[in-house]
């Protein structure tokens, strides 16, 4: 029995055209017709059975993120729901931990159940996205952008926040400022320390020994906070790349008595609640829910027949 894929490639379309024209939906009358010549050709018949499975699943998208206890991708998940609930979707969340291992288990639940297709905040550069693209089924990448794959993706300017946020310390008055990043294997990680490395080279200042690597998380604040007062000469001002470090690293501040000390903090984004900083804290926006916005729209733009090259959208870092 002929398959959708054969169908295709005789058509000389995507499985996914295929699958619109079967499921009616809208696409060029030309690829239309190249379709049905092909189905007709190959005498093939679209299982019932898989077809009431498409449409059981067409109003279902997959949301895959690293961390749900994070605020940023809470406000990301609330623009996504926003943008598919208005379309007629419902959003399945998916919290990885930053763990590949459970993010691929997740992709794999969102292959089994036949899901309309997936907004993915990977955990790491690398992720496992061929076995949908290549079915058809729209994949959107958002805030880090998975390495070797071409899927649609929406980014917010990290090594120009980086650049931002140091330069911002640097006219405060600071002489030595550090850099508290992620972990080396995340883009976004890289990027936001790339932009604050820039900057420090450009001041006449040595980034090497005041560049610490964490995990995104308060714990991981904390540690390199630590690590930086421990120098034999400690910076006077740290850039944190991501606001739970930064909760970290003013707690480690707090801690130590060095909070009112002229120690100064920029963070790549909005701190995740009140904190009991009377220091003044740089803030670079971080534009969370619009980046959900975005990645629905051109998720759905897929699911809808857009069939354009990938593309690559960067927001600037405003609310």
């Amino acid at each position: 029995m002929p398959t959708i894929y054969e169908v295709a490639a005789l058509a000389g379309v995507s499985p996914a055209t295929v699958s619109r024209v079967l499921n009616g939906v809208n696409v060029s009358p030309e690829k239309a017709r190249l379709v049905r010549d092909a189905a007709e050709q190959l005498s093939f018949t679209p299982s019932r059975t898989a077809r009431s499975l498409r449409m059981q699943s067409s109003v279902v998208i997959a949301l895959v993120i690293p961390d749900i206890e994070n605020p940023f991708f809470t406000a990301m998940a609330r623009g996504v729901e926003d943008v598919a609930q208005a379309a007629g979707y419902s959003v399945v969340l998916c919290n990885t931990d930053d763990d590949p291992v459970k993010e691929a288990r997740y992709l794999d639940i969102a292959a089994s159940e036949n899901m309309a297709g997936i907004i993915l905040a990977t955990a790491g550069d690398q992720a496992d996205v061929d076995r949908h693209t290549e079915r058809g089924r729209p994949v959107v990448a958002v805030d880090r952008a998975p390495l070797g794959v071409e899927v649609d993706t929406v980014l917010v300017d990290n090594i120009g926040g980086g650049r931002a946020a140091t330069t911002a310390l640097y006219e405060r008055g600071h002489s030595i400022v550090a850099c508290i990043t992620g972990p080396a294997d995340v883009a976004t990680a890289r990027e936001r320390a790339a932009g604050w490395e820039e900057t420090v080279r450009a001041r006449g200042g040595i980034p090497g020994p005041y560049l610490r690597h964490a995990d995104f998380r308060v714990g991981g604040g904390r540690r390199a906070m630590s690590e930086l007062l421990a120098l034999p000469v400690p910076p006077d001002a740290v850039f944190v790349a991501n606001n739970l470090m930064s909760v970290g690293a003013l707690q480690v501040l707090f801690e130590n008595g060095r909070a009112t000390a002229g120690i100064g903090i920029a963070s790549f984004g909005d701190l995740p609640f009140p904190t009991l900083a009377p220091i003044g804290i740089s803030i670079v926006p971080l534009p969370a829910r619009r980046l959900g916005e975005t990645a629905a729209r051109m998720l759905l733009e897929r699911i809808n027949g857009d069939e354009e090259p990938p593309r690559t959208v960067v927001l600037s870092n405003e609310r």
